[in-house]
C-alpha cells in the first residue's frame, strides 16, 4: 500500500504537522546547481519544546510497552518507508547528487537496520538481566535479592548527517537504536536533504499511530542551529546522537556539559582512517592491493567517514611502481557531484592548504576536469616524508572527499612514530605478511586497535557491515565516546542504563527479571547464564 505523501515542507510535532515559526529556506539540487521550488521553514524555540515536552509525556507509556510492541513499531516503520516506493529514492537523489543505486542501497540498509533492531527486542536477552536471589541465611551477613537490568535513558535528540541522506538520518542507525532501548526521538533534519526528511518522518508517524505508539514518540524537526542547540539544552533531555562535523560536535558536547545535569553526547565526528601497508603485502600483491585503495579513495566521491585519508608506506624496491598503480588508477577516476556545494569548496580549500606546502607532492589527480557549477569533487592523492608528517600535525586532520595523502617511511620504527602521533580513528587497517609482523619489533595490532574502533587486516575501511559485531566508533576525536557504537545491535548501549532493583516481590518486577522469566530471555543467575 503506498503511504500518504506528506507535504514535503511539514514539520512533525508527535503526531502533528505544523509549519514551522522560525525562518524558511528551500532545499538545493546539488547536481544541477539550483534551488528547488520547495520552501521549507525551520521551528520556534518554543516549537521545538513542544516537542521534547511531548516525547517526554511519552516516555513512561513508551518505555514501559513490551518489547514486541516496540519491535512491531520498528518493523512498521521499515514497511512504511518500502512504502514510499520510488518517491523516496527520486528525492534523495535530487538532494543528495547521489546516484540511484547508492541511494537504493542505503534504502535497504536503513530497512534492514530497523528490522535488526526489531528481532533483537525480540530476543530480548540484550537486557543483561542479572539476579542474586537472596540468601537470608548466609553469614556473617544475609544478602537481599538483587536483580539488574538496562533500562531506557528517556527522550533523545538525533541529528541527521549530510552524508547518509537516509541510512544515518531520519530513522537511521541512531533513531533506530534510540526507539528500540525505548527512548521517543526528537529528530533535527539535517538541511541538506530537507524533503527527504519530511517524507521518511511522514512514514515514522504513520508507523506510530498504526501500532498505537504514544503520541510523541517521534518528532521531526527542521531547525536553525540555536534551535538545535537549546533541544540538547532542554532539561527532558537525556541524550543526543550526532554524526558530522568537529566543529559541530564539539559544540553540542559543550552544551551538553554546561546543563545543570549533563548528558551524554554520542558524536560521531572526524576520522582519517590510516592504512599501513608493509613491503611484504606489495611484493606479494602490488596491483590488487593499489587498486583496491585507490577505489575506496574516490568510492562516494570520498564522501564516507571511513575514507582511506592517509597511508604510511616504507620505502622499497616495490615503493614507486607500487604508487604509480594508484597513480593510474586516481587519474582514471572521473569527478563527481559532491553532497553540497560548502562540502565541496571546504573539500578543494582543504587540499589546496596541503599541496602547496614544501615538501608536498601530487602523485596524482583525476584527469578530467571537475564542473565547478555541478559542485563535483575530483581526486588527488599526495605524497610526503615522515619528518615532514611529524612536524605538521595538520597533515593527519581531515580532509572530507577523495583524497588522500601519502607518506613514504624510511624505517619501520620511522613509520610507527608516524602512526603513534595520531589521533583517535574510526578505523585502522594494516597490509602485511604474517612473517612480517612475527619478526617486527612493533606490535602493530596492539598499536593499531589503541587509535581506531575497528581493525582491518588486508582490506579496506569503506563499507561498514550493520551486523551484531560491528564497532563504528573509536577514540576522541573519531567519537566522544569510544566505549560505544553507532553501527550493529551494539548502539542500543548508548541509550540505557543499569537499574538494581532489591528485595523486590516478584509481581512487581519487571517481566525481565521475574522468577519465571515470561520473555525467555537468557539471564545471567547468579553468575550461571540460564533460561
Amino acid at each position: 500500500m503506498q503511504a500518504t505523501q506528506p507535504q514535503l515542507n511539514m514539520n512533525f510535532i508527535g503526531y502533528e504537522a505544523v509549519t514551522g515559526q522560525g525562518d524558511s529556506f528551500q532545499s538545493f539540487a546539488p547536481a544541477r546547481n539550483e534551488a528547488l521550488t520547495d520552501e521549507f521553514a525551520n521551528v520556534s524555540a518554543e516549537q521545538a519544546n513542544q516537542a521534547v515536552d511531548k516525547a517526554a509525556a511519552a516516555f513512561s507509556a513508551y518505555a514501559k510497552l513490551h518489547p514486541a510492541q516496540r519491535a512491531d513499531f520498528l518493523d512498521a516503520i521499515a514497511a512504511e518507508i518500502e512504502a514510499l516506493g520510488d518517491d523516496l529514492i527520486e528525492r534523495a537523489v535530487l538532494e543528495s547528487g547521489l546516484p540511484t543505486g547508492r541511494i537504493s542501497g542505503e534504502r535497504g540498509r536503513t530497512m534492514g537496520q530497523l528490522r535488526m533492531f526489531a528481532t533483537l527486542l525480540r530476543e530480548g536477552s540484550w537486557v543483561d538481566a542479572r539476579i542474586n536471589p537472596a540468601l537470608p541465611d548466609r553469614q556473617p551477613l544475609p544478602r537481599p535479592d538483587l536483580r539488574r537490568m538496562l533500562v531506557p535513558l528517556g527522550p533523545v535528540v538525533v541529528f541527521g548527517a549530510s552524508n547518509f541522506p537516509l541510512a544515518f538520518s531520519v530513522a537511521g542507525g541512531d533513531t533506530a537504536s534510540a526507539l528500540a532501548a525505548g527512548c521517543p526521538v526528537i529528530f533535527k533534519a539535517h538541511p541538506s536533504h530537507p524533503g527527504t526528511s519530511s517524507l521518511v518522518g511522514q512514514a515514522i508517524v504513520e508507523a506510530a499511530q498504526k501500532t498505537g505508539m504514544p503520541d510523541g514518540v517521534f518528532s521531526l524537526l527542521h531547525a536553525d542551529n540555536d534551535v538545535a542547540q537549546g533541544l540538547v539544552a532542554h532539561p527532558a533531555v537525556r541524550a543526543v546522537g550526532f554524526t558530522g562535523s568537529r566543529r559541530g560536535g564539539l559544540a553540542l558536547l559543550r552544551v551538553a556539559q554546561e546543563r545543570p545535569e549533563p548528558i551524554p553526547v554520542y558524536a560521531e565526528m572526524s576520522a582519517v582512517n590510516p592504512v599501513v601497508i608493509m613491503p611484504g603485502a606489495i611484493q606479494e600483491n602490488a596491483v590488487k592491493v593499489a587498486e583496491g585503495l585507490a577505489a575506496s579513495v574516490v568510492l562516494g566521491v570520498g564522501q564516507f567517514c571511513t575514507n582511506p585519508g592517509l597511508v604510511f608506506l616504507l620505502d622499497s624496491p616495490q615503493t614507486d611502481s607500487f604508487l604509480e598503480t594508484v597513480a593510474v588508477k586516481i587519474r582514471a577516476s572521473a569527478p563527481a557531484t559532491m553532497l553540497n556545494a560548502g562540502i565541496c569548496q571546504s573539500y578543494y580549500k582543504g587540499v589546496q592548504q596541503i599541496r602547496v606546502l614544501p615538501g608536498i607532492h601530487v602523485l596524482a589527480e583525476g584527469e578530467t576536469e571537475a564542473s565547478h557549477d555541478r559542485t563535483e569533487g575530483r581526486a588527488t592523492v599526495l605524497t610526503t616524508t615522515a619528518p615532514l608528517f611529524l612536524s605538521n600535525p595538520d597533515l593527519s586532520h581531515e580532509i572530507f572527499g577523495p583524497s588522500s595523502l601519502v607518506v613514504v617511511c624510511q624505517t619501520e620504527a620511522e613509520l610507527a612514530d608516524c602512526v603513534q602521533s595520531l589521533e583517535g580513528q574510526l578505523t585502522a587497517t594494516l597490509f602485511a605478511t604474517p612473517d612480517e609482523l612475527h619478526q617486527s619489533s612493533v606490535d602493530w595490532i596492539e598499536l593499531l586497535q589503541t587509535k581506531a574502533g575497528r581493525v582491518l587486516f588486508g582490506g579496506y575501511p569503506t563499507g561498514v557491515e550493520v551486523c551484531e559485531a560491528m564497532t563504528h566508533g573509536g577514540p576522541f576525536p573519531a567519537t566522544t565516546d569510544s566505549r560505544t557504537t553507532s553501527v550493529g545491535t551494539g548502539a542500543i548501549l548508548r541509550f540505557v542504563r543499569p537499574v538494581t532493583y532489591q528485595s523486590f516481590p516478584d509481581a512487581l518486577l519487571p517481566l525481565a527479571l521475574q522468577n519465571a522469566n515470561p520473555l525467555g530471555i537468557w539471564r545471567n543467575v547468579d553468575g550461571k547464564m540460564t533460561k
